[in-house]
């Protein structure tokens, strides 16, 4: 399933990962369009990410990684931190304040991949922005 996914001002094109993470992916779509914001990452490097709490997704690991390429969309499921999805838009390893995380790619951006770092750097320097998911 293709995405349409805005931050701020920057649009982007993006692909579910429906074969390699399909309940992940089933999950989210079924909360489309999904809105609220992204803040900058404090122990990850170079991603934003958007913390949802105790938000459910109802889903194990699956496609799990801890060092996403730029572009890539993960969502924690929840466990030894809070719920949260991250993307990347540079050099990446996920952690938190408890230490290492894995998250499950389940979305990849297909265009727009050089507007990451300013998406990055406006969120680092000017606070959160808003980002929408939704069906292209």
């Amino acid at each position: 399933m293709k995405l349409r996914i805005q931050i701020a001002d920057h649009v982007f094109d993006a692909q579910l990962e429906t074969e390699a993470a399909p309940e992940t992916c089933a999950a989210f779509q079924a909360r489309l369009p999904f809105e609220s914001k992204v803040v900058h990452v404090r122990w990850s490097g170079e991603a934003v990410w958007i913390p949802l709490g105790d938000m459910q997704f109802g889903v194990g690991y699956e496609n799990h990684t801890s060092y996403p390429a730029p572009g890539q969309i993960l969502l924690y499921p929840g466990g030894i931190s809070e719920t949260e999805i991250l993307l990347a838009y540079g050099g990446v390893h996920f952690a938190s304040k408890m230490g290492q995380l894995a998250g499950n790619h389940f979305i990849t951006l297909t265009s727009g991949l050089d507007k990451l770092p300013e998406i990055g750097r406006k969120t680092l320097l000017s606070g959160a922005q808003t980002i929408r998911f939704e069906a292209a």
